[in-house]
């Protein structure tokens, strides 16, 4: 199986990085995992509801050009459906009953993800519906994944 995370932004803070670097060894053994950054698109502070539109739709076409061709395409979003633990580890396995060994997960800016992006997602996924930093959201969503993987493998880990 092949995992990507999409993310609008960069990873900047050194303790965040060595926590994805972390995820990305111990799902190593269980997918092919790898996690994009694109760049995220400058606004104004006090961005108009135009301009933060203007700002999604120029995230979605870098977001675009890193999914793959066969993926199937999980937005991280507030109106999505929300899943616990042993929920999102049956949709991951899911997938893989219907042969979508490709899945790409999408985190927007702080301005979220543009309507083009979310309408063409496979499924809409909420983690939560308390606020995170996005940065910090990768981190949880690759915790989640792993969690999933020694869930579905009826590994110790998830209590």
């Amino acid at each position: 199986m092949t995992i990507r995370i999409i993310c609008v932004g960069k990873m900047k803070e050194a303790y965040l990085k060595d926590a994805q670097k972390e995820y990305l060894k111990r799902l190593s053994r269980f997918c092919n995992i790898k996690v994009i950054e694109v760049d995220e698109e400058k606004a104004p502070e006090t961005a108009s509801p135009a301009q933060e539109e203007k700002v999604r739709q120029k995230e979605a076409e870098r977001i675009k050009k890193a999914i793959g061709k066969n993926s199937t395409i999980i937005a991280l979003d507030l109106a999505g459906k929300e899943l616990d633990s042993v929920g999102f580890s049956e949709q991951i396995h899911n997938f893989m009953l219907d042969g979508k060994s490709d899945l790409a997960f999408i985190i927007g800016s702080s301005t979220g993800l543009d309507s083009s992006i979310l309408r063409n997602a496979h499924f809409n996924f909420c983690m939560s519906k308390l606020t995170f930093p996005h940065q910090l959201a990768r981190i949880i969503l690759l915790e989640q994944i792993y969690r999933a993987f020694k869930i579905l493998n009826n590994e110790t880990y998830h209590k």
